[in-house]
């Protein structure tokens, strides 16, 4: 396969490291992010790199158009569009909804939700003009049927999912699809606390991996997933059907 090169947002730890590190393994080139500090992420640049690919890294804020737009219109300039584009990072601050704050509901919108115009907008042009491409979204368990203390979370969980369907009926006539994926209870850094009882409750009786979730992207991006789009694919152990 000739390398093609694959931006993943919020690739600094969790779900989305795994995902840059397997996608690497599987010949893509990786186009790392995070919103600040590049150089937390100079040890993952130089994993990749050793796997027989290129790597750079791009630090912006999602919540923030202006700087976001900058960043993406200055990097495909010089080094051309992306193949594909993953959607990946996210925040969470929960709360019940009577105690939560103003800035609980703005700050998961505006990265969660805000982040995926901000990210696609300035991209979405340069993508139709190479007429093919993949852009995979990653929403969200909470997404599809809701979390108690994740009002915030779940409304933008569920607006990807919305934004993702109708994206993908305009740009699908270019070969561009636009997929989807929901995760259910991951092992990351965010699931460290969670219950035992929650993971009972799982008909799988554990959490997911991250790799798990990461050999779904790869296959997403790949031609053998070129009439998929639109859709909505749960990594959930069963948990919701």
């Amino acid at each position: 396969m000739k390398q093609k090169d694959v931006l993943v947002t919020g690739s600094s730890r969790g779900i989305g490291r795994a995902i840059a590190l397997y996608l690497a393994e599987n010949g893509y080139n990786i186009i790392l992010h995070c919103s600040k500090n590049k150089e937390r992420l100079t040890g993952l640049k130089e994993e990749i790199i050793k796997k027989g690919v290129s790597a750079r890294v791009l630090s912006f804020d999602t919540s923030r158009r202006e700087e976001t737009q900058k960043v993406l219109l200055d990097d495909i300039e010089k080094n051309g569009m992306y193949y594909g584009i993953v959607l990946n990072a996210g925040i969470a601050k929960d709360n019940p909804f009577p105690a939560m704050e103003d800035a609980e509901w703005d700050d998961v919108i505006n990265i969660n939700l805000n982040g995926f115009y901000n990210v696609l907008k300035p991209l979405i042009m340069p993508l139709i003009q190479e007429r093919g491409g993949r852009i995979v979204v990653m929403s969200s368990i909470s997404g599809q049927c809701g979390n108690r203390g994740q009002v915030n979370y779940s409304a933008s969980k569920a607006g990807l999912i919305g934004a993702a369907k109708a994206l993908s009926q305009e740009v699908a006539k270019r070969k561009i699809t636009v997929n989807c994926i929901a995760p259910g209870i991951i092992e990351t850094e965010m699931t460290e606390n969670i219950p035992e009882e929650a993971v009972k409750a799982v008909p799988m009786k554990r959490m997911g991996t991250a790799k798990e979730v990461a050999s779904l992207v790869n296959y997403l991006l790949s031609e053998d997933a070129g009439y998929i789009t639109g859709q909505v694919i749960a990594v959930n152990g069963g948990l919701y059907l």
